[in-house]
């Protein structure tokens, strides 16, 4: 017996449109015990994803995919999607190194129209689809998938601006569960929420016009009137007044778990002419007890035991949880510091201050570039801010930390978490970026702890720091301060120190990759090469003089980092040594020019040469080949 009888035998799209849709329900609890037991084993969006199977069902049972696209935002909550369309027996591989990632890709499916990873992206890609369908004459159908938590994010409110104010056909579909990561906030969450207490304002306005249309004599111009009333009325009332003054045909509040329902407003908008939005009301971590009490925690989840919802991985101090407890310490000594975080208060370890200073506690919710202007005005005032955000994410503050932060040399602090490789989420996650697009921006500074103690002197000091400075760090714990001692009572300086004794090569390094170096230096040492080895952990400005010291003793240096080498910390040591004519020669070892796939974090520095062997055999060739063109000449 099939242990999953309906899902089993859909091997296409076309199988599920053949189903009675009374099946689709049955075809629902399957999808969902699947998604249990995949993810329990493999990790991955679990809460996300058990909130939209009736939806996605529905999608797939309305639209023809891929003749029709189908654009969802963000991309995580795309499992079903991928279940249904031709990777159901690959979905044991999804985001391991080497098998399906957890995002839509273009070269996974053909299903798979845009890709996405960062949040509110689907409505301008939907568009672009749409009008270059009309453009080129053709006549498939498109729709958005967003979420509430995405529709925070001003990409999101830029492309309903240009959407509703054109004749385009495109449906935008409103995947309402109250959440993004952390539980939403805003006007705009509060808007939503008012909503789903007026679901009988359609039922109004729909009886009351059939009404008035059968009054004789009166009824052409009672409904005039009353299309004047409705309007006003609307104001009061009316749950989707802020997509129709923008230009949408609404359709909803609809229960996401009702598949009847759901199905029958798909079909109807499909009907309508121009720009309509379908607000669909979904439960996150729907069909999983422990999700839906958490959909927070079981947003994305390591492997973990079905029954009790317990992770089977003990995850030991990290840096995001060393922040929250610090940055508390912090606020307690001196009333200036204020933390900022966009939608990821959990994640990025602010939710404990939150908690302990919810007045100093500022949520924008996800607008990335709106947390840091907010902080740049808050700093102006004398205020102390602290920007807790993922490397990936920051890339969308550019302007922001260029304009309004750095030209005005204001003292904001950017906490730049999941820095380096972040592991299974892929390219739209890894933070390999942040150095080559911060440091040449002028007046800022750009640190990298070694480990969590270096993290809070660091922390402590940009207390006194007048100035833009940025911290950045990986996911997961640090080495142990065992491993690099610090000297009782001593505070950070922004200069470089120097970890290890060397006489044949110069490392240059720091963060993860230090510890990483160390271990490559031990290999080495035992084949005679002796390394020293620099925490490099200010990235921006270099420390000059220490340089300079080193180019007198050492004629080879290593540059290594765990991200990418053009325009990185590798680059900067370059640059300085062409300035000034040393007589050095320089291996640079960090992320090559291309977008890294998924997979666990030691599996991918391993692919790339970033494991400790793999740079041992790096800096071994680099020498051998040093030392035979010496001889050579």
């Amino acid at each position: 017996m099939n242990k999953y009888p309906l899902l089993d035998n859909i091997i296409s799209t076309k199988c599920l449109k053949l189903l009675p849709i009374d099946d689709l329900n049955v075809l629902a609890d399957e999808i969902r015990q699947f998604l249990l037991f995949y993810l329990s084993k493999t990790g991955g969006h679990l809460s996300s994803n058990l909130g939209v199977v009736e939806l996605t069902l529905a999608l797939h049972y309305v639209f023809e995919s891929p003749i029709d696209k189908l654009i969802w935002d963000v991309g995580h909550q795309t499992y079903v999607h991928k279940i249904l369309t031709d990777r159901k027996e690959l979905f044991h591989s999804i985001r391991q190194f080497g098998g399906i990632s957890g995002f839509p890709k273009r070269n996974e499916s053909e299903h798979d129209i845009f890709e996405t990873g960062h949040s509110s992206t689907s409505i301008s890609a939907a568009l672009g689809i749409a009008r270059s369908r009309d453009i080129l004459g053709k006549s498939f159908k498109v729709a958005a998938i967003i979420g509430d938590g995405s529709l925070t994010g001003g990409l999101a409110f830029e492309a309903l601006n240009d959407a509703g104010h054109s004749s385009t056909d495109i449906t935008v579909i409103l995947n309402d569960n109250q959440m993004s990561i952390s539980p939403n906030v805003g006007a705009v969450a509060r808007h939503l929420s008012h909503i789903r207490t007026h679901p009988k304002y359609a039922w109004f306005i729909k009886g009351t016009g059939r009404f008035l249309d059968k009054l004789p004599l009166l009824g052409k111009f009672a409904t005039k009137v009353f299309g004047k009333l409705k309007k006003s009325f609307k104001y009061f009332v009316v749950p989707g007044i802020i997509f129709e003054e923008m230009g949408f045909k609404y359709l909803g509040p609809v229960d996401g778990h009702d598949m009847p329902n759901l199905i029958s407003i798909l079909k109807r908008s499909v009907a309508i002419k121009g720009p309509v939005m379908i607000h669909v009301l979904t439960t996150k971590g729907k069909g999983y007890q422990m999700a839906e009490s958490n959909p927070d925690l079981f947003h994305s989840v390591p492997p973990f035991t079905i029954k009790t919802g317990e992770f089977n991985s003990h995850s030991p101090v990290t840096y995001s949880q060393v922040l929250g407890e610090h940055l508390i310490d912090m606020a307690k000594r001196d009333k200036r510091v204020t933390a900022i975080t966009a939608a990821m208060a959990e994640s990025t370890g602010l939710a404990v201050f939150k908690e302990q200073f919810p007045d100093r506690f500022f949520d924008v919710g996800i607008a990335e570039q709106h947390a840091v202007t907010l902080a740049a005005g808050m700093a102006s005032q004398g205020i102390k801010p602290y920007v807790a955000v993922y490397s990936t994410f920051l890339q969308r503050a550019y302007d922001q930390i260029l304009h309004d932060v750095c030209i005005q040399k204001l003292p904001v602090t950017i906490l730049i978490d999941r820095a380096g490789i972040a592991g299974e989420d892929g390219e739209t996650h890894h933070g390999m970026f942040d150095i080559a697009f911060l440091r040449h921006i002028p007046n800022i500074n750009i640190f990298a702890p070694k480990n969590t103690d270096e993290f809070k002197q660091m922390l402590d000091a940009t207390l006194s720091m007048n100035k833009p400075i940025a911290i950045r760090y990986e996911k997961g714990p640090s080495p142990s301060s065992v491993e690099f001692a610090l000297d009782v009572g001593c505070s950070f300086a922004p200069c470089w120190e120097i970890i290890k004794d060397g006489s044949d090569c110069l490392i240059l390094t720091f963060g993860r990759m230090l510890s990483v170096s160390c271990k490559a230096a031990e290999i080495l040492s035992e084949e005679g090469i002796s390394m020293q080895i620099i925490n490099a952990r200010v990235i921006k400005p270099l420390d000059e003089q220490m340089l300079l010291d080193m180019a007198k003793h050492f004629t080879t240096w290593i540059t290594i980092e765990d991200s990418v080498v053009k325009g990185g910390f590798g680059s900067s040591i370059n640059e300085f040594v062409f300035e000034n004519n040393l007589a050095v020669s320089i291996l640079n070892i960090g992320m090559p020019d291309a977008f890294i796939p998924h997979g666990k974090v030691d599996t991918l520095l391993e692919q790339f040469g970033l494991d400790y062997n793999g740079i041992a055999m790096r800096i071994g060739l680099h020498l051998e080949g040093l030392k035979k063109h010496h001889v050579g000449n």
